[in-house]
């Protein structure tokens, strides 16, 4: 059973480091002073969640107050109306107060009662969702120095792949001017003014900051007319929590989206579904030909991670430089679909000084100049986008038919002890790759 304790000792120390930025970036009063609990197993990390909070199903909301000793929902509604928030129909956030008796319940004590009457799934922590790398996200390590001027690695393919596919990612934003000496990133959105990195323009760079430039700009590549709309999802460290971005969702599903792209892995409680993203996907059924690709995580675990283990969704996991066989920080099992390149990939990045904060690289200074080389299922996830959106505007499939047809492909190239693979390939006649040749069917291989 998963307890909080003196999980600072008891990590690895980069995740330690990672797991601390988090939680105080969470902390800090203009991120609304939220106190962010570790979940420790076996002396290793099993998730990290808000304290004080819980997700309910509505139906057994009635049931989880009494067994927890709390007023009912028409005293909370009456009294404390901020105590008990729709976060998706089916699911309400519930902050815990004293109970009867005075006292207050911890989240590991409080779901274990409720477990107990109810069985596991009812109520669930409210997780916290990252792109951190060590922390259960990604990517796989900090951003790394190239030479000024480099060119994207995969390369940009010419054409109009993508064109009249609208993708929508939850990242953490758009640089202000992301075309500035990115062309390919020409014409890529923000979901509105708050949606705007924060780090850009800085110097030193923040940590996390043009994550989603990066993962864009990848896309792009793939897919240079998809037309791309990057949020903020993830403004407080690389993170948030389920609470919070399965409403942002919901309201991008009047947006008219092709493609969800998700840029995050959590662990949770029991290894059981997000309880928001498994309603959102209920309420995904009514938009025909969606599809919703996400990242499986930098663990190197055969654990699912969610929302890339829900069987809606397409996950892709991250393959070596050699493309051949799985990186070594790709999470993997049964619940990945699909590999793609995902270690020292290059692209979009900010300007400046940024300076490390995860072992052994600690407080080492890394100077840029726009592009960065970058490794994690965080950019090989937006490969596959790429290619779904390409061939969506190629063959006119919506995005369900186009991402089942691609699987299938990769299928048919399945590397033994890896699993279904897919590589970055224009349809055009120019390969993503200088040293790759392509065939019709177009299928890049390395060492051609």
């Amino acid at each position: 059973m998963s307890v909080t304790g003196n999980w600072r000792e008891d990590l690895e120390s980069r995740v330690a480091d990672e797991v601390t930025y988090i939680v105080d970036s969470f902390a800090a009063p203009d991120n609304g002073a939220i106190d962010i609990g570790v979940a420790m197993i076996d002396g290793e990390l099993d998730y990290l969640f808000a304290e004080g909070r819980l997700l309910v199903r509505d139906e057994q909301l009635g049931r989880v107050l009494e067994i927890l000793g709390q007023p009912t929902e028409v005293e909370l509604r009456d009294i404390e109306p901020r105590r008990v928030q729709r976060v998706i129909s089916g699911v309400v956030q519930l902050t815990l107060g004293p109970t009867n008796e005075g006292e207050m319940h911890a989240i590991p004590n409080a779901l274990d009662l409720v477990d107990n009457e109810l069985g596991p799934g009812i109520a669930t922590p409210d997780h916290v969702l990252t792109v951190a790398p060590n922390a259960g996200g990604c990517p796989a390590t900090e951003p790394e120095e190239v030479y000024y001027g480099t060119e994207p690695y995969p390369s940009v393919c010419h054409g109009n792949g993508g064109e009249g596919v609208l993708v929508y990612m939850a990242d953490t934003g758009l640089l202000a001017h992301p075309a500035d000496g990115h062309p390919w990133l020409r014409g890529v959105q923000e979901g509105d003014a708050a949606d705007l990195d924060t780090g850009n323009g800085q110097d030193p760079i923040p940590p996390y900051t043009a994550h989603g430039t990066f993962v864009a700009g990848v896309a792009r590549c793939m897919a240079p007319a998809a037309d791309v709309i990057v949020t903020n999802a993830f403004a407080v460290a690389g993170s948030t929590l389920e609470s919070d971005l399965v409403p942002r969702l919901v309201s991008a599903l009047g947006l008219g989206v092709d493609i969800f792209h998700l840029t995050i892995a959590a662990p949770t409680r029991q290894d059981l579904p997000l309880v928001t993203f498994e309603a959102w996907l209920k309420l995904l059924r009514q938009y025909k030909g969606v599809v919703v690709v996400v990242a499986a995580g930098n663990s190197g675990s055969r654990r699912p991670y969610w929302p890339a283990a829900f069987s809606e969704v397409v996950s892709v996991g991250a393959l070596a430089a050699d493309w051949r066989s799985r990186a070594s920080f790709s999470n993997h099992g049964g619940w990945v679909d699909v590999y793609a390149p995902g270690r020292d990939l290059i692209n979009a990045y900010a300007t400046g000084t940024y300076k490390c904060h995860v072992q052994p690289y600690t407080d080492q200074e890394r100077q840029f100049y726009g592009m960065a080389k970058w490794s994690g299922t965080s950019f090989s996830t937006p490969i596959v986008t790429g290619l779904i959106a390409s061939r969506m505007s190629r063959t006119g499939e919506n995005g369900q038919q186009a991402a089942a047809a691609l699987l299938a492909e990769a299928r048919a190239e399945a590397i033994p002890g890896v699993g279904p693979i897919l590589l970055p390939c224009c349809h055009d006649g120019h390969p993503a790759r200088a040293e790759e040749c392509c065939r019709e069917p177009c299928r890049c291989k390395p060492g051609c």
